[in-house]
């Protein structure tokens, strides 16, 4: 992990290039060139607000570009171009994302994700949108017997959603997990703009009071106005428990911190050799069930908010998602206490 500010140093597969010589080479002023190389700029980036891996944007944007695919590097914020109403998403294996005519919802949650952004910084915005995907990834992959009401109205409409992104028959070629992420994106979007308020996040770590408050608002978020916290089996205690009195988890990697860059054709090449078993996997998966919450939690966009820093270590990943919605002693105990099953809040 890489301070903030700090430079992406040369290693034996990237080197770092001369700003004046490839401004003389090119043609091009520097402050041009540090555009398309983010190593150029002065000051350097907060490289940890930046994805650490190319992937294609926009088609639209990129169309006066000739060559073939525009590999560019995304900041964590950026799921959707705006302007052309195209699914950006989270890094996956480069497939053409949807444009989102059909779904505005989505093209309005970006908006929003970027007003957190400028209301709560990077650091937080980044932790609470992960953290919401995970929350809507848990109730998606829970047992129709263990849902709401609010929740299995909530998840018909991630359905829906998923019908228009991945149409019936279209699986092998249309299905990528980053459809799926579009599919929950507004509601994560909702959810997020309570998990990085600190205001909220100090009532959820509060008395019993302040955290009965926080329950009847998280419940509006997503969807079950009767949301009560439960002592098993439940993400959101977990994070009240485990993870909102502390600070945001960062990355796990920046793209300062890796090894170095692939001319686009090889980094094509090693995406699929790389991601092609599991993705088909994925896919094999969603055409059997169309359970999607899992493919979700298994998404290495959400690992660091489902193994934190202070988790408890499990030998494997699935164990670490079974871990991110146990509680141990705090939520139990105060569910004993005030008896949060059978209680409404007003």
């Amino acid at each position: 992990m890489t301070l903030d500010g700090a430079e992406a140093r040369p290693t034996p597969s990237r080197r770092h290039p001369d700003a004046q010589l490839l401004s003389a080479f090119s043609g091009r002023l520097p402050g041009h060139l540090a555009g398309a190389l983010l190593e150029l700029r002065d000051p350097q980036p907060v490289w940890e607000a930046f994805r650490h891996n190319p992937q294609i944007g926009c088609p639209r944007c990129d169309a006066r570009h000739p060559g073939g695919p525009v590999f560019r590097i995304f900041p964590h914020h950026r799921y959707v171009c705006t302007r052309h109403r195209y699914w950006i998403g989270p890094p996956d294996i480069n497939r053409p994302g949807p444009f989102l005519d059909d779904l505005p919802e989505i093209v309005k949650a970006q908006r929003r994700h970027l007003r957190l952004l400028r209301r709560h910084g990077w650091a937080a915005t980044y932790d609470a949108v992960l953290t919401a995907f995970m929350i809507c990834g848990h109730h998606w992959d829970e047992r129709e017997e263990m849902i709401s009401l609010g929740i299995s109205l909530q998840r018909a409409i991630w359905e829906q959603r998923v019908h228009v992104l991945i149409p019936s028959d279209t699986e092998h070629q249309a299905f990528s997990a980053s459809r799926l992420f579009a599919a929950i994106y507004p509601e994560a979007i909702k959810i997020a703009e309570v998990l990085a308020d600190p205001f909220w996040r100090q009532l959820a770590a509060g008395d019993d009071t302040q955290l009965r408050l926080f329950v009847v608002e998280i419940g509006r978020r997503i969807g079950d106005p009767s949301y009560q916290p439960r002592a098993e089996g439940d993400v959101i205690a977990h994070w009240i428990e485990q993870d909102c009195w502390r600070p945001p988890s960062p990355p796990l990697t920046t793209f300062a911190a890796a090894t170095g860059h692939r001319r686009p054709g090889h980094l094509a090449k090693a995406v699929r050799a790389a991601s092609l078993d599991r993705h088909k996997r994925a896919t094999d998966w969603f055409i059997v069930s169309r359970r999607c919450g899992n493919i979700i939690l298994h998404h290495r966009t959400v690992h660091p908010v489902v193994v934190r820093e202070w988790s408890v270590q499990m030998e494997k990943y699935s164990g670490a998602i079974w871990w991110s919605q146990r509680t141990q002693h705090r939520f139990r105990e105060t569910t004993e206490r005030i008896g949060f099953r059978g209680l409404r809040y007003a």
